[in-house]
């Protein structure tokens, strides 16, 4: 059995599993309690994880793994993996999240153009061909980060409160309905930009839930995209 870890910047993800998904879950950096309950199931043999928290919360969730005896091997970027090609000029420097993400997505499409969409703290937008070519991305705050940035730039915008409008009528709607528009309207233009009948975007992340609603491309929300690619990789090492 082995037990995934996507250790993100504002959550970790993580999954169980053996031939089956076993169980599921999230929490934060800052209170891992059900990481660390889970890592205590008998049988685990493997952790895998990729982290793009930075070097101390890798430590400390290495920490609750080295409690059972286990390593928890940190997945990198790499220049070809599970059918992905990496064409960035220096593939190792593609976060460790958006190559899993990549490689999960092409357990579930692998013969179309993939727009490859992760909603969490910054929101990336990721060009997977149908030959498994990874040949660019975008990189955009987030949801929470655009919010963040005009309150923080700004003397008297609010920090809180607010839900999406068509027609805002009050400044809190207004931004978050005017940050909502943006990642819809960044996600759309991409994908027109692609320009390839029979595309698909998958949709994944935090933030989906407030941006899906809006999208006006073909779709599929498939959550953990990360996740997904992880097990590929375990699978495939």
């Amino acid at each position: 059995m082995m037990l995934l870890i996507d250790a993100g910047n504002s959550r970790i993800k993580w999954r169980l599993v053996g031939e089956n998904v076993h169980a599921s879950g999230t929490c934060t950096h800052d209170a891992p309690d059900d990481l660390a309950v889970c890592i205590e199931t008998p049988g685990i043999t493997r952790v895998l994880g990729c982290n793009v928290a930075g070097s101390a919360k890798g430590e400390a969730l290495a920490a609750i793994v080295a409690r059972r005896g286990l390593a928890l091997e940190w997945i990198s970027s790499g220049v070809q993996r599970c059918g992905v090609h990496n064409m960035y000029a220096h593939p190792a420097r593609l976060g460790a999240d958006r190559w899993a993400a990549l490689i999960g997505a092409r357990g579930h499409y692998c013969s179309r153009d993939i727009l490859v969409v992760m909603a969490g703290t910054a929101t990336t937008l990721d060009i997977l061909s149908a030959d498994g070519r990874f040949t660019g991305g975008h990189i955009l705050p987030g949801v929470e980060l655009m919010r963040q940035a005009l309150s923080h730039g700004t003397a008297q915008l609010p920090t809180t409160g607010g839900r999406y409008r068509n027609h805002p009528r009050d400044t809190a709607d207004a931004i978050v309905s005017g940050c909502l528009h943006a990642q819809a309207g960044a996600i759309e233009r991409i994908f027109h930009y692609m320009n390839a009948a029979g595309s698909v975007c998958l949709l994944s992340g935090g933030a989906a839930d407030e941006i899906e609603p809006l999208l006006d491309i073909p779709f599929h929300r498939i959550d953990n995209l990360v996740l997904d690619g992880l097990h590929r990789i375990a699978h495939a090492a």
